[in-house]
């Protein structure tokens, strides 16, 4: 038999899935298949990016195999830098070329996101002959290989157990080979899913998984050790709602106690198996978590930050600053306790690491057009971010966004507020985005910082855009093209609203255009026409006497 999976991207509230990361979705189907009996050879693997480059030799695959998976979700779509998440229509095209079993599943189960603030339409596609999976699609393409299944009508919905994706996770490991921007692929890794408090966000998708299904700290460690043999370098333990909870003790009250042996061993482990890996980031985090157990969660950044890698980021589920809007949607913390959040990690992991970014910042989620929401929840949460800025705190990343409603969500059918005050948002948006990103861009990486393995992913013009491989990377423009796939390490010189441009460091001021070179502190356009034009410099000696700015000599290469 022979199989193609075809990653159409995801994006969860707790789980990412788009170039260069590759979901858990994608590497448990590859594993399923592979216990099922399908060799590595059968199963083949592509990124709807790919298949839009008019691939013959994936056309061809897609009409021969038997079977036909399609992988897809967005529930908290975003802006993506190179990549498009597969369309309807799309996966229409795609099946309509294949003669085999067509598979569709991941977080599109729950409906399909659509731009504007418009609710998640569940009517994906007119064709009949196509399964759509109403739980876990590799639980279903497991028992459909079952051999007293006869065709798939037959075959269950069901949700997988941990015991079954512990292996899949380890047996589907080599499909990563196969990702087009292997070695170079970020590996989301789980470590539960579901939401185990009892009253849920009145948005969130993350409650349809079920209760928190804790995976064993062994099964994730192996994962990780089968990954790395196959080349990976990159991981994110991304793929749960509150990386602090894992393995929490119920102590019967409303947030289970954190346990930092668990997070002790989860990270050690994961070093331990992994030794020269580049990158070990995390994501979510609950602000309430750290609020109701302030010095239990300390002890758990503090190991973060001993075994991970810079640059990191712990996303805060705050979503809003207004105690009203708070009450009347389930959100996890007060404004207050949030702040409380905000501090402890800015206590812990501020310092600069060895990439250049702070060790570990906080990130914020804010969602607009949720139940209760007034023209005061806006200057509430400015005010609240404000308040951030001005007590010398930092953030790495303020997202905001309006709430995509979906099935099987109390916002479903409440979506009024997200019409009513959209253009209430675009200038609140805007507004932060000038008085409170920038700043503080500007203080978590000031100009004359060094940024440490930027990979160049786009050449745009005369730009060029890359990023660190990581959680949340920082966007840097480069004024010139780059080689793509290259990485470097770059000067910030200048500071967007939410990027940095960059120049190459050291610049090699022999071979530089003068679009780098005016990019130098205190240099000019004129000037770097007339530095360019005195090229080449024999020595920094030569420089200082021909040019005679002695600072410029931190930046560049003689």
């Amino acid at each position: 038999m022979k199989a193609v999976i075809i990653d159409g991207y995801v994006d969860e509230p707790a789980c990412f899935g788009v170039p260069p990361y590759i979901s858990p979705y994608i590497r448990y189907i590859a594993g399923a298949l592979r216990e099922r009996g399908l060799q590595e050879t059968d199963i083949s693997f592509f990124t709807i990016d790919e298949l839009r480059k008019k691939m013959t030799h994936a056309s061809e695959l897609i009409q021969r195999a038997e079977i036909v998976i399609i992988v897809a979700g967005m529930t908290v779509p975003g802006k993506y830098l190179r990549s498009t998440p597969i369309s309807p229509g799309e996966i229409e095209s795609i099946f309509s070329a294949s003669s085999g079993m067509k598979i569709l599943g991941g977080p599109i189960r729950l409906g399909f996101s659509l731009e504007g603030g418009k609710k998640a339409e569940s009517n994906l596609i007119n064709s009949t002959d196509v399964t759509i999976c109403q739980k876990d699609i590799e639980a279903f393409v497991y028992d459909i290989l079952e051999e007293n299944i006869k065709n798939i009508e037959e075959c269950q919905h069901r949700f997988r157990s941990v015991d079954e994706i512990g292996r899949w996770a380890v047996k589907g490991t080599f499909i990563i080979k196969q990702h087009p921007d292997y070695p170079n692929v970020m590996c989301e890794l789980e470590t539960y899913r579901g939401c185990g408090r009892n009253q849920h966000c009145s948005f969130c998708t993350e409650p349809s998984y079920g209760s928190s299904d804790y995976r064993p700290i062994i099964d994730v460690v192996s994962e990780v050790a089968g990954l790395y043999e196959m080349g990976a370098r990159y991981f994110r333990i991304g793929r749960q709602p509150d990386i602090l909870s894992y393995h929490a003790r119920d102590k019967g009250g409303q947030i289970a106690e954190p346990d930092p042996q668990a997070i002790l061993s989860l990270y050690k482990g994961i070093r331990n198996v992994a030794p020269q890996l580049k990158v070990l980031h995390m994501d979510n985090a609950n602000p309430g978590t750290i609020s109701a157990y302030p010095e239990l969660c300390r002890e758990i950044f503090r190991t973060i930050v001993k075994y991970h890698t810079a640059g990191d980021v712990a996303a805060l589920g705050m979503e809003s600053a207004d105690p009203s809007v708070v009450k009347a949607n389930g959100l996890k913390a007060m404004p207050d306790e949030i702040f409380e959040a905000i501090k402890i990690i800015n206590e812990v992991g501020r310092m600069r690491g060895s990439n250049g970014m702070p060790e570990i910042l906080p990130g914020i989620n804010l969602v607009h057009g949720l139940m209760e929401e007034s023209k005061k929840t806006f200057d509430l949460n400015y005010d609240f971010l404000k308040n951030v800025l001005d007590s010398d705190l930092l953030l790495r990343r303020i997202n905001i966004r309006q709430v995509m409603a979906f099935p099987g969500t109390r916002m479903y059918g409440n979506d009024e507020l997200v019409r009513k005050h959209k253009q209430i948002f675009l200038k609140y948006k805007e507004k932060i985005r000038k008085d409170i990103d920038l700043p503080m861009l500007q203080k978590v990486v000031p100009i004359g910082t060094i940024l440490r393995d930027i990979m160049c992913e786009v050449n745009d013009g005369k730009m060029c855009f890359g990023r660190q491989m990581g959680s949340y990377p920082l966007l840097a423009g480069i004024p010139s093209n780059m080689p793509l796939g290259r990485f470097i390490d770059i000067t910030v010189t200048r500071h967007g609203h939410r990027s940095i441009t960059g120049i190459p460091y050291p610049l090699d001021i022999n071979t530089a255009p003068v679009s780098l070179i005016q990019e130098l502190p205190g240099i000019g356009k004129k000037q770097a026409a007339l530095i360019h034009n005195k090229t080449p410099f024999l020595n920094k000696d030569d420089f200082l006497e021909r040019i005679g700015n002695e600072e410029l000599l931190t930046y560049i290469d003689l």
